[in-house]
């Protein structure tokens, strides 16, 4: 994803639902080594295979969910650990190389899968995101909580977006047959909670914390379509956001452009929120020369500068009625319908 697309995306979060990103921390880049380990090598070491849907996915990953798929019926699937010494011997032939996993159990298979993930260096879900994830979780809107998600998994890296697109697909798949393996996405979410969404501290590890995190998960296991999608809402509003002429330069007598990063600075979300900033007094004199031919700087500049933010609004599929209008989206719960 373009730098400027990001920064677009980000300005969403925080003007519908007031959900701001942290900025990710630039990693220092790694030479790819080639090489048949496995278990706790970063993403982009390891082998992976491209996958016209999804994208680049590990091999192992692929390998693993496609014998799976096929025994998605076993009761207790992800639940149920495998044997350990049958995952230790499995895991030693993976990481020489050895294709082990058409004669292996289940069982340890998922187990496997749980634990590649789980020891990856650095999580699929970048800890940067994480409070933002707990956090639009947490909204009272249904509609809001899937349209925020949604937004949120756009901001991911690509190789870490491939492969939890892929992985999130897969889990969908086996949660239709909980009635088989009695495994619904609530229960496949729990198990994979401590997987891709670890807590990075013990501040972190309280109850209700977690209870977030698992529905964070499963929403995403429920809704793998949506996973890393950009809503077209979005995509119509960022050539004129990016590419915006909100003000004439009076002195030169031409438009000037104004790049993202500058309208940011104006401060243009509190304006939208309604949230009036101190300005000292403005002298009399200063009044009657706005009088004239020249257009004040006002304070609602953010409303004027996007008279249809609220058509910004995510414009979510549904499975009867197809794509509903961007406006009928809009409820009491959303900072925009307040």
């Amino acid at each position: 994803m373009k730098v400027t697309d990001s920064n677009v995306i980000r300005f969403h979060l925080q003007v519908l639902y007031g959900i701001t990103v942290k900025s990710f921390v630039k990693k220092k880049e790694r030479l790819s080594v080639s090489g048949a380990k496995i278990f706790g090598v970063p993403l982009e070491n390891l082998p992976r295979q491209y996958i016209p849907e999804f994208g680049l996915v590990p091999c192992f990953l692929v390998n693993a969910c496609s014998f799976l798929l096929e025994r998605a019926g076993t009761v207790g699937l992800f639940r149920k650990p495998g044997s350990l010494p049958r995952i230790k011997t499995l895991r030693a032939k993976l990481n020489r190389g050895e294709g082990c996993l058409t004669a292996s159990f289940p069982n340890d298979v998922s187990t496997l899968i749980k634990q590649f993930c789980r020891e990856l260096p650095e999580p699929l879900f970048p800890s940067e995101l994480h409070a933002a994830l707990l956090q639009a979780q947490a909204l009272s809107s249904l509609q809001d909580k899937t349209s925020a998600l949604q937004l949120l998994s756009c901001l991911l890296p690509a190789r870490n977006a491939s492969c939890l697109n892929y992985l999130f697909d897969f889990l969908s798949k086996v949660s239709q047959r909980c009635t088989e393996n009695l495994m619904t996405s609530l229960n496949i979410a729990t198990v994979f909670a401590p997987c891709l969404l670890p807590p990075p501290n013990k501040a972190e590890m309280s109850e209700r914390r977690f209870e977030l995190r698992v529905l964070v998960l499963r929403t995403f296991i429920e809704n793998p379509h949506l996973f890393g999608v950009i809503p077209k809402a979005v995509m119509d509003s960022m050539d004129f956001l990016i590419n915006f002429h909100p003000l004439k330069d009076a002195k030169r007598g031409r438009r000037k452009r104004h790049s993202f990063k500058a309208m940011w600075s104006v401060k243009t979300v509190p304006w939208i929120h309604g949230q009036p900033k101190d300005r000292p007094p403005v002298p009399e004199r200063s009044r009657e020369s706005t009088s004239g031919d020249r257009v004040p700087l006002r304070r609602s500049l953010g409303l004027e500068t996007f008279p249809n933010v609220l058509l910004f609004r995510t414009c979510m599929p549904c499975a009867e009625q197809g794509f509903r209008p961007a406006m009928a989206l809009l409820d009491s719960h959303s900072p925009v319908g307040k």
